[in-house]
């Protein structure tokens, strides 16, 4: 049986004071991830662990499979210049490999369920074959890895066109239409395991996330900082939909659950369809700053996902879209630890 008593809902809870407070945050599981992973055969494999993502996610699965009572592995495998003691501490076994060197992934252990967090984003227009090869070439590879493993492969929203900003935003049913280099290869990503789903009846979840927000990072972060600074807000991506991280890694690890072939998709984002202009009013309140100043024009059209179906199967966000507002006010007027990785979430011609 399932034990429940770890859990604990961050609606409403205090901003987290530290590093290692809001490492706790972002991995606290929840039922639906306990239930989730405890229905899994055999260990869970992280690949790609060591963005920004991937210690909340190795977590938060370490913490749900020892809520469900299972004793099965999680294994998370990235190159690791450093940061393993923070895995370790969470209970996660960790692997330093480079995926893109055949030697080194036919060499990783055998897995029934793999979660593939491996790409490329942030300079990906002055690396273009590099980027093809990490966003296109890995999940091939990988692929024919674990032909037969329950897969949930991140993806991205930038897959879809821009659609009406007054809108719901894209739905799963909706064609992609990538916009710039670097979406095409995400779009490329996804057939890389759609095709292996088809040819080997791999089970898959393609997951289109945008944007998780963590408050060391996220588009959250990037609005903040410029009020916080009183520089210009740039509003020509005039409307964005934007996650807690906690949320997100739940909904995505809830979606082992709904891996088929061919891939199921799932759209993972927060449920609002937010203008930047009022995010960057409400953190001049927050902040105690004048009016933001404003730069650009609100186009028709921006880049939002439906995220419906996530809601449906995972619930309501834990953390609502004013919390995290105070939380990333109050973490950046603090000085706390940032990443220093802009979202390019202002980008309209796919340019990163």
């Amino acid at each position: 049986m399932a034990d429940h008593s770890e859990l604990a809902s961050l609606t409403g809870a205090p901003a987290p004071a530290d590093d290692d407070q809001l490492d706790e945050y972002l991995s606290r599981h929840r039922a639906s991830t306990v239930e989730a992973l405890a229905g899994l055969d055999g260990d869970l494999l992280v690949l790609g662990a060591g963005g920004k993502m991937g210690l909340s996610f190795a977590a938060m699965a370490a913490r749900s499979l020892r809520a469900s009572g299972s004793s099965r592995r999680v294994i998370a495998v990235s190159r690791f210049h450093d940061g393993v003691e923070r895995f370790h501490a969470a209970g996660v076994e960790t692997i330093a490999a480079d995926l893109m060197d055949d030697t080194a992934l036919a060499a990783l252990p055998d897995a029934s369920n793999v979660l593939f967090l491996a790409g490329m984003k942030f300079g990906s227009s002055g690396a273009r074959s590099q980027t093809w090869a990490m966003n296109v070439l890995l999940p091939g590879l990988v692929a024919r890895r674990y032909p037969h493993a329950r897969t949930v492969a991140l993806s991205t929203g930038n897959v879809y066109p821009f659609t009406d900003a007054a809108g719901p935003g894209c739905r799963e049913e909706d064609e992609p239409a990538p916009v710039g280099e670097y979406a095409l290869t995400c779009l490329g990503r996804e057939r890389m395991f759609e095709h292996q789903s088809r040819t080997t009846g791999m089970p898959v979840a393609l997951i289109r996330l945008n944007y998780a927000n963590a408050l060391r990072y996220g588009v959250l972060v990037d609005i903040c900082q410029q009020v916080l600074a009183d520089e210009p807000v740039d509003v020509a991506m005039g409307s964005v939909n934007v996650i807690w991280q906690g949320d997100a890694c739940a909904a995505i690890l809830d979606a082992f659950g709904m891996c088929a072939s061919p891939p199921a998709v799932l759209n993972v984002t927060g449920p609002e369809t937010v203008r930047v202009r009022t995010i960057a009013e409400r953190f001049a309140a927050l902040l105690g700053r004048p009016a933001p100043r404003i730069t650009g024009t609100e186009a028709p059209t921006a880049l939002l996902s439906d995220a419906s179906r996530m809601r449906e199967r995972s619930g309501a966000p834990q953390v609502p879209l004013d919390q995290l507002l105070a939380w990333t006010a109050e973490w950046v007027a603090r000085g706390r630890p940032l990443l220093g990785k802009p979202t390019g979430f202002q980008t309209r011609d796919g340019r990163f």
